[in-house]
């Protein structure tokens, strides 16, 4: 029998070149709001604090509340699916009922929202342990559910499971193609929250704002 894996992996093959009425319905890829460009990203990496990440002693999830209603219905992550989908379809309880995502950190493509994580591309827990620990609950809960900047984004589960909290010098998207702007992103969050980055970090993001 398949993996789940496997089955996952051609469902997105035959989602990803579906066909109707003999032309390719082309499916958008997410993209959040506030990207910089390469060379203000860069300007930004100069500008961050570098030193040692703190302690992860007393992070928890939950002291980063999310996802809060965002209005007509709709929480935090209803509305990243819906911003980041294609023909997104929802409920009277804005819970998405059909449509299409494709992640662009691994270029697959999926139609049930089941199969999409909303990834904080900087961690919540990098965040606590790169200055969010002295915030407050409530920027904390500014933070994960921020829909104003690069900060959230559609993709697959797996993968973002597989990403956990790890920063780019420890894990980078599967698409290498992605790279520049994963790195504009997450550089984006950093200066946009007045979060530090290590030593490591800023080597691997001056790598990857380098492939721009």
């Amino acid at each position: 029998m398949p993996t789940r894996r496997a089955v996952r992996h051609s469902f997105t093959i035959l989602a990803a070149t579906a066909v109707l009425s003999g032309t390719l319905v082309s499916v958008a890829e997410a993209t959040p709001p506030g990207i910089p460009s390469a060379s203000t990203a860069k300007t930004e990496l100069a500008s961050l604090t570098v030193k040692a990440d703190g302690s992860q002693t007393g992070y928890s999830r939950d002291k980063f509340p999310h996802w809060i209603d965002q209005g007509n219905s709709c929480n935090t992550r209803e509305v990243v699916l819906k911003r980041d989908g294609t023909n997104v379809a929802t409920g009277s309880d804005c819970a998405p009922t059909s449509g299409s995502w494709k992640s662009p950190y691994d270029g697959a493509t999926w139609t049930a929202a089941s199969d999409v994580d909303i990834d904080h591309v900087v961690p919540l827990a990098d965040a606590w342990r790169t200055g969010a620990s002295s915030w407050t609950t409530a920027q904390r809960q500014a933070y994960a559910n921020d829909l104003t900047d690069p900060q959230l984004i559609a993709v697959t589960d797996n993968v973002n499971q597989e990403k956990g909290d790890k920063s780019p010098d420890q894990w980078k998207p599967p698409l290498t193609s992605y790279w520049c702007t994963y790195a504009k992103m997450w550089v984006a969050v950093k200066y946009k929250f007045k979060l530090t980055i290590n030593t490591a970090e800023k080597s691997a993001l001056t790598d990857m704002l380098g492939r721009c």
